[in-house]
């Protein structure tokens, strides 16, 4: 069994990641509009049709912005947390809503979701895990500190989307006021590069083949930056930064955890 998956786009200005087999697939989270959407689908040679369900993690507007249009244009399915639900409106359509529950599986055909809590501030934050068979990749961004539920599924995933959202010396350096530092940093805020290392070395599973770096800040890190730190731990893990300005490549999950990369011009 395997997954493909990609970034569409990761941080403060749109969250779209793609998870899916020959067949179906899912979109976690819908943080860019639909005209993006399509647009980078097609680059990957991928099709919206293929999409059976989007799954929010949280209700802010880099998450869901894009999801009403979206959904309403292709017929798709939004699920989001009961929490959320009860608290947010993000304009779609009622037929479409759908509400999942912690660690409760969402089966398709072949894929399954489950979503897991996590610490966040946000009403009902949750992180996404999608398998196939045998295979499974993770979404875990948004994080202020790796609880238990983060910490137990990142340890079964074969790939993984890691928020590594800042630079603790560019953060503590750089022009943010003092209580959005303060928030960036709390336990219900966002992961360090720091922070996010030392979950990846501490928690890893030894079948993970990729590891993809997400969430990065515009003005408190830089993509060199975290691909130095990770790099030298890597081993045979690819990784991957996943950019705020366009797709990652599709890349191909297989259980023996072999590097399969497939390139779209």
């Amino acid at each position: 069994m395997t997954l493909y998956t990609a970034s569409l786009n990761s941080g403060s200005n749109g969250n779209c990641y793609y998870i899916g087999n020959n067949h179906e697939a899912v979109l976690i989270d819908c943080g860019i509009s639909n005209r993006e959407v399509l647009r980078r689908l097609k680059r990957l040679a991928l099709s919206i049709e293929k999409v059976k369900a989007i799954f929010i993690t949280h209700e802010h507007n880099d998450h869901v912005i894009g999801a009403a249009v979206v959904s309403r244009k292709h017929q798709i399915p939004v699920y989001i947390s009961s929490g959320t639900r009860a608290h947010f409106d993000f304009g779609v359509d009622e037929k479409f809503i759908r509400t999942y529950e912690p660690e409760k599986e969402i089966k398709f055909d072949h894929l399954s979701v489950i979503c897991s809590p996590k610490q966040h501030d946000a009403i009902d934050a949750h992180n996404v895990m999608v398998t196939n068979g045998s295979v499974r990749v993770g979404v875990f961004t948004d994080i202020g500190k790796p609880c238990r539920h983060t910490i137990r599924y990142f340890k079964q995933c074969h790939a993984a989307f890691l928020e590594s959202n800042y630079d603790e010396d560019m953060l503590e350096k750089g022009w943010y006021p003092p209580a959005l530092k303060d928030r960036v940093r709390g336990d219900y805020g966002h992961l360090s590069n720091k922070q996010a290392l030392m979950l990846f070395l501490d928690h890893r599973p030894p079948f993970m083949s990729h590891l993809f770096l997400s969430h990065l800040s515009r003005h408190n890190n830089r993509e060199e930056i975290v691909q130095s730190l990770f790099e030298p731990y890597a081993k045979e893990i690819k990784i991957m930064i996943a950019s705020r300005k366009k797709e990652t490549d599709l890349y191909k999950i297989g259980e023996d955890g072999i590097e399969q990369l497939r390139l779209f011009e």
